[in-house]
């Protein structure tokens, strides 16, 4: 930690959820850790960190705050933030799970944390770039990683065939428990495999991905917590867009006649634009960027 070094043992004057809330607060500040895997600052980190370990509602801090904590319970809170300040590991890494627009996912080293803006596009149908009147028979969620999206998609459009694929044997797996996770096993068609090549001959409506797009430049510069993530699902070359080079020659040929596809790439934009001057990309608007995501027709990958 910057400054003094983490405790030795649990500190005996932190009583209750509130007091080892305000001590994460601080202890995460000192030790100058990174956020953005799920939470924003400090504040959010820590109420994450305490309540998720003490499997309480994450959204219910105010409700605990005064409740005073059992020994084990603070030696449990006592070593996951010293291994946050220490090693910044990531808080949905130490506890196993994250938690997305009201969705639970387990989470380890094997998988990104899942942070995708498209996320809350899918929770509202991809609204109004799909008109409600528009019916969705099929979709496909390229770079699924945890599987989050495609299980979001599933909930979204209950009227459509889900399909997810990821060239991560790693990824496959803790896909497969979210996806077991939600009952969805025989809703899910999920496949191992680079980009399309799972899915020969198919073709969809709906193409949703959120694939690896930081640069290497950034990649060399990452924060410790990051790099704690597969490099596989980040790392995407000089201008972060050679994953998603190869996703759009294919695209065309894998959708429908009327079909779109909605891709993440974060911060990317000037990066996505300068790369494929002559699509015209339309970029769409959520909480969290004003241009994080980009979607196109079918007909606009056949038109350059």
């Amino acid at each position: 930690m910057i400054g003094t070094a983490f405790p030795t043992s649990v500190p005996v004057e932190l009583l209750t959820i509130g007091d080892w809330w305000r001590y994460s607060v601080s202890s995460l500040e000192r030790a100058e850790v990174a956020y953005g895997q799920g939470t924003t600052s400090a504040t959010d980190d820590a109420s994450f960190l305490v309540l998720g370990a003490l499997s309480l509602p994450l959204d219910a801090f105010d409700e605990f705050r005064a409740y005073a904590l059992a020994h084990d319970e603070k030696q449990l809170l006592f070593s996951l933030l010293k291994r946050r300040c220490t090693e910044h590991i990531p808080v949905a890494y130490l506890l196993g799970f994250t938690q997305q627009l009201g969705y639970r996912f387990s989470v380890d080293e094997r998988v990104l944390i899942p942070r995708s803006y498209l996320g809350e596009l899918l929770v509202n149908r991809l609204a109004p770039w799909l008109p409600d009147q528009v019916e969705i028979a099929s979709i496909l969620d390229l770079c699924t990683g945890s599987g989050c999206l495609a299980v979001i998609a599933a909930d979204a459009f209950a009227e459509a065939d889900v399909f997810a694929s990821d060239v991560s044997p790693d990824a496959i797996a803790v896909a497969n428990t979210n996806i077991a996770a939600y009952g969805l096993d025989d809703v899910i068609d999920l496949r191992q495999g680079d980009l399309f090549a799972p899915w020969t001959g198919q073709k969809f409506d709906v193409i949703v991905s959120n694939p690896p797009y930081v640069t290497d430049d950034s990649m060399a510069h990452l924060p410790r917590e990051f790099m704690q993530e597969p490099a596989l699902a980040l790392a995407a070359g000089s201008d972060g867009c050679d994953v998603l080079e190869r996703m759009l020659a294919a695209a065309a040929m894998m959708l429908n006649d009327e079909g779109q596809i909605f891709v993440d790439v974060g911060h990317n934009r000037e990066l996505v634009e300068a790369r494929f001057p002559r699509l015209a990309f339309n970029w769409l608007v959520t909480e969290g960027a004003e241009d994080g995501v980009f979607m196109l027709r079918r007909d606009d990958l056949l038109s350059v």
